[in-house]
């Protein structure tokens, strides 16, 4: 796969970038993208929310937003997968283009702002998968542009894909669509969260809750999040999603595009939130690390950093579909190497 995918990146990186997003989505709806049939060291088997991980690297969300493709990205090697954002209603998201590549700088910015086809379509896309994939399949919910209680989106999103949720994820911190990072402050966080937390316990299948928050946060933020989530009984907590500070490092032609950054200029920020989370939370809280990871050292560091999973995505753009089995195979060296018997021993072990 990544000799492969060395041949034909100069033709995908010749296409625009959102054009080439929907060639990979073909591919793997195809078969085209391979699949890794190699078995996982047990040292990176992990158990969490009662629930079997052949590994804890994941496919973050943003890439599969209609959940068309989760189980084809699973059989890539990824321990689990995110699927959307996905808003009650289908909407276009923002204007074309809203998707850069900055290769001199392993980066990307986008804008897409919640483009998808809404719950009902992928409600039936997750309820017709046939041949499922080992691994986890999160869901990943937004809310509507036009939207006039956040509140109201969530639940809507619960009552619909609940049921084909292995976690459900409340998306606070796209900086693409007006007004959502706001509801990050500690009032607005508790009103969303407590009446989400009462939908998602009322399931029959009750899916863990995870809360995906912005690496832009003060000290403050941090505190106050931290203080809800404990408070309020969430599952989990997904740290970072894209940041909208622009480093003085960047070079790409696209840098002063607006939008959200990702990928390897995002590394050491996110990995400061994650870490604030972790000592503000005790490790009591199960912790999601993403952002700027492109190899198994990387993935290492945040693991060491506080994530029991590790979530990827932009690299995937520069390394191609086999970048998750390099991944897996350096981090299970590393955890061997340090003697950590498992990916459990090594969490938080930077963390003073």
């Amino acid at each position: 796969m990544p000799d492969f995918y060395a041949l034909v990146r100069p033709l995908l990186f010749a296409l625009e970038a959102e054009t080439a997003h929907g060639f990979a989505l073909w591919a793997l709806k195809s078969g085209l993208a391979g699949t890794d049939r190699t078995i996982s060291p047990d040292n990176l088997k992990l158990s969490l929310w009662g629930q079997e991980f052949r590994n804890p690297i994941g496919l973050a969300a943003g890439f599969d937003k209609n959940a068309e493709v989760p189980d084809a990205v699973l059989r890539l090697g990824f321990g689990f997968t995110e699927v959307g954002s996905i808003t009650p209603l289908a909407q276009p998201g923002n204007p074309k283009p809203r998707l850069f590549r900055l290769p001199e700088d392993r980066a990307v910015i986008n804008r897409m702002g919640f483009n998808n086809e809404g719950l009902e379509a992928a409600g039936k896309s997750l309820g017709s998968r046939a041949n499922k994939a080992v691994g986890p399949v999160g869901v990943n919910l937004g809310k509507n542009k036009e939207s006039d209680s956040a509140v109201d989106d969530y639940l809507k999103g619960i009552d619909a894909l609940g049921r084909f949720a292995d976690y459900l994820v409340v998306n606070v911190s796209s900086p693409n669509t007006p007004g959502l990072r706001a509801l990050q402050g500690k009032g607005p966080l508790r009103e969303i969260l407590e009446p989400v937390r009462d939908a998602v316990n009322k399931l029959d299948h009750r899916p863990p809750l995870l809360l995906k928050v912005a690496p832009d946060l003060t000290d403050q933020d941090k505190a106050d999040i931290a203080e809800v989530v404990l408070e309020t009984g969430i599952d989990g907590l997904i740290a970072t999603n894209t940041t909208i500070e622009r480093p003085d490092t960047l070079r790409g032609r696209a840098k002063e595009e607006g939008g959200g950054l990702s990928g390897a200029p995002l590394m050491q920020m996110s990995t400061q939130v994650l870490a604030d989370f972790y000592r503000l939370t005790e490790g009591k809280l199960p912790l999601v690390g993403v952002g700027g990871v492109a190899s198994g050292a990387e993935a290492y560091g945040k693991i060491r950093a506080g994530a029991s999973l590790v979530q990827l995505y932009s690299g995937l753009v520069y390394g191609g579909p086999g970048l998750v089995g390099r991944i897996t195979r350096d981090l299970a060296a590393l955890l061997e190497r340090d003697g950590f018997a498992s990916v459990a021993d090594a969490v938080g072990a930077d963390i003073k």
